[in-house]
């Protein structure tokens, strides 16, 4: 199994776009990249700690590449714009993808290459380390399962049928 952090925008739909895909093991909901530990919700969302939600997946490379993972990503942000995604804004909600894994970086960095001509705009999305990460409030974890008509920005349609676990094939 291998882990990497993906930052999206509001981490509630990113998870369950993840969640629902082929070969993520594991999903966890949290804060990254910024300087206060121990940092809450209420203090992530006033801009001064640094922090991104983001999701840490873990994966069976056997099922699902780094690449796909970056491809779904993707398809579920714009990676153009700066602090903001759909209706969400502030630096809480900046893009990125937090590597554990050295090896991981020339992949994510060779992608993202790749999309750069697809784009009229530069690519903003973060390709760091993962630095400070801190588990969100159980609250957050698996919340648009625990609250099924919650808040997302994110489109579970963009998700194809062969890319999803059979049980959301349904």
């Amino acid at each position: 199994m291998k882990e990497i952090v993906v930052a999206g925008g509001c981490f509630w739909g990113v998870e369950e776009f993840f969640r629902r895909s082929i070969g993520i093991v594991d999903t966890q909901v949290g804060y990254a990249q910024g300087h206060k530990e121990n940092a809450t919700y209420q203090e992530v969302c006033t801009s001064t700690t640094g922090h991104t939600e983001v999701v840490k997946l873990t994966y069976n490379e056997e099922e699902i590449t780094l690449t796909k993972i970056l491809e779904l990503l993707f398809r579920i942000i714009n990676p153009t714009s700066l602090n903001r995604q759909g209706n969400d804004v502030g630096p809480q909600y900046r893009t990125g993808v937090y590597y554990f894994d050295e090896a991981d970086k020339d992949v994510i960095k060779s992608f993202i290459a790749l999309q750069q001509p697809k784009y009229e705009r530069k690519i903003l999305v973060e390709v760091e380390p993962v630095g400070l990460f801190i588990k969100a409030e159980d609250y957050h974890q698996l919340y648009l399962v625990k609250n099924p008509s919650g808040y997302c920005h994110v489109n579970m349609g963009l998700l194809k049928p062969e890319e999803k676990k059979p049980q959301y094939n349904r």
